[in-house]
């Protein structure tokens, strides 16, 4: 594969599919300017996330650019953890959860080809006290044969915590569930 021939997709011309909502990010202080979603005119990884309302669970478009290069015209694995544990994060995040991650695990199930539009499908799969358990994976046409999958660990924070780095805590805020959390010591 002549990687230098990828041309990178506009993701803002994918539509929510029939029941997701686009979720929009505020909470990066640079403007989005994230490692893992913060370069839309970049041609390393891009990055568009819907949330289906009725459980949370985040569909996000995502496409790995030449410079997400790992094996020959192939993803780097760790390209697809990042993705991964941003979106296992994210996914917390819009069920209500603040957090920070504390552990991830991601199992590479094949390679994934360079420029091609994949599905990472993540969740909340549990809380225990201050303890949000995730998952996910990442799959093309076939939703039963991921690229790769995992699960991850994150904490619960007090909101405070990102409100102060932020500076905007009002717009943080604003895109999670409405769900009582109890508050972190």
């Amino acid at each position: 594969m002549d990687i230098s021939k990828i041309v990178a997709p506009d993701l803002d011309r994918i539509a929510p599919e029939n029941g997701l909502t686009l979720v929009q990010m505020p909470f990066s202080r640079s403007g989005g300017l994230s490692f893992v979603d913060g370069d839309d005119e970049g041609n390393r990884l891009r990055l568009r996330m819907f949330v289906r309302e009725s459980d949370c669970r985040l569909f996000t478009k995502a496409w790995f650019g030449p410079q997400a290069e790992g094996p020959p015209g192939h993803a780097h694995g760790g390209s697809m953890a990042a993705v991964l544990d941003h979106t296992m994060g994210v996914a917390a995040w819009v069920a209500g959860y603040p957090v920070l991650a504390a552990s991830i695990t991601i199992d590479f199930r094949k390679k994934l080809p360079l420029g091609e539009i994949v599905t990472v499908e993540t969740w909340v799969s549990g809380r225990d006290g201050k303890k949000v358990s995730t998952e996910g994976r990442i799959y093309g046409a076939d939703r039963d044969a991921p690229y790769s999958t995992g699960e991850g660990t994150f904490i619960l924070q007090r909101i405070e915590t990102f409100t102060k780095l932020a500076g905007h805590g009002d717009v943080l805020k604003g895109h999670m569930k409405d769900t009582p959390v109890e508050p972190v010591e």
